[in-house]
């Protein structure tokens, strides 16, 4: 038994460990969510040689299959793999890392693998320009990475010290441009998804000494700042999705360009080689003679320029689109005794032929050279057939400023310029119907620019007013999905049946359009001459200039804060354009004294937002002072995407996956011979997928069957092996892990593309949550059904709607201030002809979008709209609080209309105060305080423990001690009271015997009350 004792407060030390230990979680989730916005895949490419090499990357020059891996395979007996089959391998492998925070990637990678990632790479290839000699198919295979230990290091103190994740790069005929997507498997550290151009360079060639140079011409390697510093910009002209090496001219007084296979993610300065003779003629007289390369284009495997009025192209070596050696050895020149003016791009592919025009001048002017591609065999015809423009639309004098090929409908619309002796100049639009042979005008520009009063838009009927500035059409724009045609100069107008035309009056009169850039998903950026930058949104009429802007100071301000390597104080854009949806800058930095490109994200959503909070706002009466409150002009909260079918039907997607063979060594890296097995796998599954022709007398649809249908019944037998490390040359192969997949579910956004059969339809719901028209701290009320379906509308623009069909259903949810509405797209049966699949494809569009969210709603995603504010380097980094309390800041701010404006004689002013509070701690700091309130309470807990160890025998010790000390009192008392009795020993006899007895009866009671 204890001895009875005080109650311990166990509540409130419970409470106080809790608390403790919620500042250790704050504390720790800040650091790690701190910790994962800043990871990104880094992928490169590596031959088999430089497996295991630090630093070594390779560029995609070959193109054949490796010799045969019966060296690998021959030891495999007791194993499901064919002894009879030649199994041969992809020339090159993907490495890839991670990092984070701009850290040392080994020991991020090194975490990683102990925590248990493996990255997960989907490659997708691109289907050929020529579907009448390559079978038109929409192709994936997804991959599990291996992990392989670099070979170096000597590992003492650790057994991995280098290590990366490695997987083949497959090679399919008839593909030059594939995207390799690079996810996690959902382990270790969060690393967003990403996205790289792994593609076919054709314009490579090895020399003697075993380098690789370009056909096109001699690398220039010192990239001197007078290429790039303060010269104008230039448009990146490709086919759309098909052009795996781009080329970007325009460098001064250079016959150089830029060539890149990966989309800029890096490039090369190639001086090319020409002859570049041309010294002018009669029929075309040339003033001026420079070596700039004006005009660039690139296809699937022809690369063309102009140099003064030389036009030139070079066919790239692609064994797998041409089955043979037949790129040019240098550069062919065509057109050679015409006056070329400008070359036009046309931009998407049709009837298995790419295409790219010429506009002359002098003899030939009003004609348009029209140039087809198909196979890298170039071929030019001269467009009109039998009479040129001029004479077509009957006038004396005329010029053709630019051409736009719409491919689905073998029209050409021109620009056409008529010099009238006894008028002004003006413009038209001409069609020219490549079938019929026929030209028309649709369209005759006005003189002047039009007079919107203050309007976004106008509609040009013929009776609106106009202003004194000149319209001055430069070119044209047009977007086949859409079916939306721009024109654009020192103005913007825009068609969607090439006759009617609406005036966007966003865009300054003193400004002029340089060249448009287009995502061809609804979004259109512009350049101008003086190198602004412009956003238009379809479905909107409101342009939006990106660059110079407020917006644009204000995300340059918070880059410098995180010392971002992409923005400096000299910069000049060399180039604009779009990649999967984003817009990209290519730009010449000046850091130092030294000069280099990089391709860098403008984040248009972001740019817009920041210009939102300024320019709307609500001053409120609340009790004796007045509030400021911003207005959200974006009518709903969320937007989700539900009921999404499965995706495979509509996109005909087929995927394929592939696992590595598990490797019996207990560490789990793999060597070369595990990696060259992979590589073997992996290219005799997709060599099944390219013979197998779908018969329908097959018992099973899939092409891997026949690969292990006599190996199955073993399949327990190989995993017994393995089980017991007796697999053969240390590898087990498990035959689910290659296999075609059927059944991929909806990742809750909708395909890029959809393919719609005669009468059928694709459905898919949209979940919209209504929000109140202010950003204020309020429950929010719950809305009435009338009130929800005004405050939310859904909106359906369809490009062709004699083709397609839009039913759309609404269900009010008033308990959740919801609207769900239910979107049926459907083939009206009406548009089409039978053909093989895949064969001349009608493009349209279905435009989708929230009534009034245009240019007010942005997308969040987990890194969210806005970023830390208070990083390195800014005022607030780092607050470090000087009591229990945490810091709060008040400014009294003071906004005046003095210099702004000019309409009153008034100085109105406003002063409000603005509370600052919750300022965060920056990472380092909140680490520290991590570990040291780790320490204490690893402390405290100790403590409590090892007072709780020793509290029993020390009160066992303080027991004995006491009791010690007990017996010790007592038998002192004993003696002294036996010394007594001996004195009074002589006394009577009767006395004594009396003194005894009651002696006795009390010693006795004595007794009996201590017990």
């Amino acid at each position: 038994m204890y001895p009875a004792g005080p109650a311990w407060p166990r509540l409130r030390i419970l409470r106080a460990l809790w608390a403790l230990l919620a500042v250790l979680f704050a504390s720790w989730r800040l650091w790690a969510f701190q910790d994962i916005q800043e990871c990104t895949w880094q992928v490169v490419l590596n031959k088999f040689e430089t497996v295991g090499k630090n630093g070594m990357s390779d560029r995609f020059f070959h193109q054949q299959p490796v010799a045969t891996l019966d060296s690998v395979f021959s030891p495999l007996v007791d194993a499901p793999t064919d002894q009879g089959e030649k199994y041969l391998s992809f020339p090159y492998y993907l490495k890839i890392n991670y990092s984070c925070n701009g850290e040392s990637s080994e020991a991020q990678v090194r975490k990683g693998h102990l925590t248990g990632l493996k990255p997960v790479v989907l490659v997708t290839f691109q289907s050929p320009v020529n579907f009448h000699h390559w079978k038109i198919e929409q192709l994936q295979i997804q991959m599990e990475a291996a992990p392989f230990r670099s070979e170096e290091q000597q590992c003492t103190a650790e057994q991995v010290c280098v290590m990366s994740w490695y997987t083949p790069m497959p090679i399919k005929n008839g593909s030059v441009l594939m995207r390799v997507d690079v996810s996690s498997n959902g382990l270790g550290p969060f690393i967003p998804t990403k996205r790289f151009q792994v593609n076919i360079n054709g314009f490579l060639q090895r020399q003697q000494d075993n380098t690789l140079h370009f056909t096109v011409g001699n690398e220039i390697f010192n990239l001197i700042p007078r290429y790039f510093m303060n010269v104008p910009s230039r448009p990146l002209w490709y086919t759309v999705d098909q052009a795996p090496v781009l080329i970007l001219g325009g460098i001064p007084e250079e016959k150089s360009v830029l060539l890149t296979d990966t989309s800029f993610k890096d490039s090369f300065l190639v001086e090319l080689n020409i002859d570049s003779c041309w010294v002018g003629s009669f029929y075309c007289p040339q003033a001026i003679f420079t070596a700039t390369i004006y005009d660039a284009i690139a296809t699937e495997s022809t690369l063309f320029i102009r140099q003064n009025q030389l036009v030139y192209y070079f066919t790239g070596t692609y064994l797998t689109l041409h089955e043979s050696n037949h790129g040019s050895g240098s550069w062919v020149r065509v057109l050679a005794n015409e006056c070329i003016k400008s070359l036009c791009p046309v931009h998407f592919h049709s009837n298995g032929s790419e295409y790219v025009m010429a506009l002359t001048s002098g003899k030939r002017e009003g004609y348009v050279h029209f140039g087809t591609i198909t196979d890298g065999h170039v071929s030019f015809q001269v467009l009109p057939k039998h009479r040129s423009v001029c004479k077509g639309i009957q006038v004396f004098n005329c010029s053709i400023t630019w051409a736009v090929f719409i491919a689905g409908d073998y029209i050409l619309l021109m620009l056409v310029e008529i010099q009238d002796p006894t008028t002004r100049s003006y413009f038209q639009v001409v069609s020219y119907d490549l079938v019929s042979d026929n030209l028309v005008i649709l369209y005759t520009i006005p003189e002047f620019i039009p007079d919107a009063r203050g309007l976004e838009f106008l509609m040009i009927l013929g009776t609106e007013s106009y202003t004194n500035f000149t319209m001055v059409p430069k070119g044209m724009f047009y977007n086949p999905y859409n079916n939306l045609l721009f024109i654009w100069g020192n103005f913007l107008l825009q068609s969607y049946n090439n006759e009617n035309f609406i005036y966007l009056a966003d865009f300054p009169k003193d400004q002029s359009i340089k060249y448009l850039v287009n995502s061809f998903h609804g979004e259109t950026a512009i350049v101008t001459e003086t190198e602004e930058i412009w956003y238009l949104l379809e479905g909107s009429y409101r342009m939006y200039r990106l660059f110079p802007s407020k917006a644009w100071e204000v995300h340059v301000s918070l880059q410098v804060m995180q010392q971002s390597s992409f923005y400096t104080h000299i910069e000049t854009m060399v180039t604009l354009f779009y990649e999967d949806h984003q817009l990209y800058q290519l730009v010449y930095l000046m850091n130092g004294g030294q000069g280099r490109l990089v391709k860098r994200l403008v984040p248009v959503e972001q740019l817009l937002m920041y210009q939102q909070p300024g320019s709307h706002y609500l001053l409120e009466q609340r009790g004796n002072h007045l509030t400021l409150s911003f207005t959200d002009f974006c009518p709903f909260t969320v937007m989700r995407l539900r009921d999404l079918p499965n995706p495979q039907i509509y996109t005909r997607q087929e995927r394929y996956r592939a696992h590595p063979p598990r490797v019996l060594e207990p560490s789990g890296f793999h060597d070369q011979n595990s990696l060259a097995v992979y590589q073997g796998l992996v290219y005799y599954l997709l060599f099944l997928h390219s013979k197998y022709h779908k018969p329908y007398a097959d018992p099973v649809h899939d092409s891997t069957w026949r690969w292990w249908k006599n190996k199955k019944v073993d399949q327990d037998y190989y995993f017994y092996l393995a089980s017991n490390l007796q697999s053969a040359s240390n590898v087990y192969i498990d035959m689910a892990s290659y296999e075609k997949i059927y059944d991929l579910k909806a990742e809750h956004e909708l395909p890029e593309r959809i393919y719609l059969d005669k009468g059928t339809s694709y459905g898919f719901s949209i979940f919209v949550t209504v929000r109140g028209h202010l950003l204020e701290f309020q429950p929010e009320r719950v809305l009435t059904t009338l009130e929800l379906r005004s405050k939310v509308g859904l909106g359906v623009v369809l490009a062709d709607a004699d083709c397609i069909e839009v039913v759309v259903k609404q269900k009010v949810l008033i308990n959740r201030n919801s609207v769900l509405f239910w979107v049926t797209l459907r083939d009206k049966r009406s548009c089409f002809d039978q053909g093989l699949s895949g064969h001349h494809l009608m493009k349209t569009s279905v435009l989708v979008k929230v009534v009034g969210a245009v240019g007010h709603c942005f997308q969040n995603t987990h890194r969210g709209l806005h970023m830390w504010l208070c990083l390195e380097n800014s005022p607030c980094h780092d607050t470090i609080p000087h009591s229990i309390f945490a810091p709060e800041f008040f400014f009294k701010v003071l906004v005046s209309n003095r210099g702004v404006d000019k309409s009153t004689y008034c100085d109105h002013q406003l002063i409000f105060l603005l509370h600052i509070h919750g300022l965060p701690l920056s990472a380092e700091r909140a680490l520290f305080i991590l570990m040291v309130s780790f320490i204490v309470f690893i402390g405290l807990v100790s403590l409590y423990i090892i007072f709780c160890l020793l509290l029993t025998p020390m009160v066992k010790t303080c027991n004995i001690l006491r009791w010690k000390i007990n017996n010790i009192i007592t038998s002192e008392s004993y003696y002294s009271y036996k010394s007594s009795s001996r004195i009074f020993s002589g006394t009577s006899g009767t006395k004594s015997r009396a003194s005894s007895s009651i002696s006795s009866s009390v010693s006795s009671k004595v007794v009996e009350g201590n017990q």
